[in-house]
């Protein structure tokens, strides 16, 4: 009978370590914050990072401002697309990809005329640091879902 009851534990406790350890851990909920929050929050990174002066900070703040419109109008258009089920031909797509390319360019250009030498290097440094954030996340993201 005491064999019985301590197998019947270790089962019981076996199990219930069993399911805790397949659950995921749950993640923090971020913080929701309009366009207008965002983009004065990373004016306000940069301008710790960068140490922009009051006019740098006014330019770099218009150059966020239009940087967000851009990226909500495409927001927008990518979810009517999504609703439509239509999906692009291979030349809407390669389109798309030059269209991003010389906004990328036409950005890191109004970039330069705000920004010293210095600044500018540092802004580059940092595209680049959150470039491979975002790639090690996409990896690890498709490392869970697989």
């Amino acid at each position: 009978m005491k064999k019985l009851f301590i197998a019947a534990l270790l089962f019981v406790g076996l199990a219930s370590f069993a399911q805790d350890a397949d659950q995921k851990p749950a993640r923090e909920p971020r913080e929701k914050l309009t366009p207008e929050q965002r983009n004065e929050k990373h004016l306000q990174k940069l301008t710790t990072d960068l140490n922009l002066d009051a006019n740098q900070q006014v330019q770099v703040k218009q150059f966020l401002a239009e940087k967000s419109a851009k990226a909500e109008k495409f927001k927008a258009e990518r979810k009517d697309r999504k609703d439509s089920n239509v999906k692009p031909t291979a030349a809407e797509r390669e389109a798309f990809k030059n269209q991003m390319i010389a906004e990328k360019e036409a950005n890191d250009t109004k970039m330069k005329g705000i920004l010293n030498a210095d600044q500018y290097k540092k802004w580059t440094t940092i595209q680049e640091e959150n470039k491979d954030k975002a790639r090690e996340k996409m990896r690890e993201y498709k490392k869970e879902n697989n």
